[in-house]
């Protein structure tokens, strides 16, 4: 059964969006004691005094004070085919870890929330578990049947990704296999527990109690 709040990442990943502000985010980046930023999200955290672990990116966005106050654990990487984001998804498989959670990964530039939001299903392909923590909710990707524990009231949205024969238990409203993404947002859970029946791949968006 999975919450919100079950999830013990490994790592965490922050993005170069709006740094968080919501609690649960910010404990991720407490209490977790390896913290990769990507790029200039360093920025920040030289800004406020914080420690991380590594910085991964190709570093155009690093301001010279960060790129000389981190230069010990930067970990270049240049290619241009992927984001930053997926190079510190990358460089952390490569250590062994993949119970990854991400913060920061949304606002500012709304093709980039779109784009971060919507590789989290890639990172399933590569046998990850990533979710991404925003200052309202968290987004897991999910394969499959899947059941969660939420309090009764929960907003809950559902992205399908080309499933097959998609119902559900526990949600006010019906699902089905849908077409486009907004055609499964804004339903709310009408028990303590809901269940998901498919085949493929889906992000379910659970907001915070």
């Amino acid at each position: 059964m999975d919450t919100i709040d079950a999830f013990r990442p490994e790592a965490v990943i922050v993005g170069g969006g709006d740094f968080p502000t919501h609690p649960f985010p910010l404990g991720l980046i407490k209490e977790t004691e390896r913290i990769v930023c990507c790029d200039g999200a360093a920025n920040e955290f030289l800004k406020r005094g914080m420690k991380l672990w590594r910085v991964v990116g190709d570093c155009d966005s690093l301001l010279p004070e960060a790129y000389t106050a981190f230069t010990d654990i930067l970990r270049p990487n240049p290619d241009q085919e992927t984001n930053d984001q997926t190079k510190a998804v990358t460089y952390l498989a490569k250590k062994g870890m993949r119970r990854i959670a991400i913060v920061a990964a949304t606002g500012r530039r709304e093709d980039h929330t779109l784009g971060n939001i919507s590789l989290l299903i890639e990172y399933m392909h590569r046998g990850m578990e990533v979710r991404m923590y925003t200052d309202y909710g968290v987004f897991i990707p999910c394969r499959n049947n899947r059941s969660f524990r939420c309090p009764i009231g929960t907003a809950v949205s559902i992205f399908s990704f080309g499933t097959q024969g998609m119902e559900a238990e526990g949600l006010r409203y019906p699902l089905r296999d849908f077409t486009t993404w907004w055609q499964g947002t804004l339903n709310t859970a009408e028990a303590d527990t809901f269940t998901i029946r498919c085949k493929g791949d889906y992000l379910v968006y659970l907001n915070y109690p």
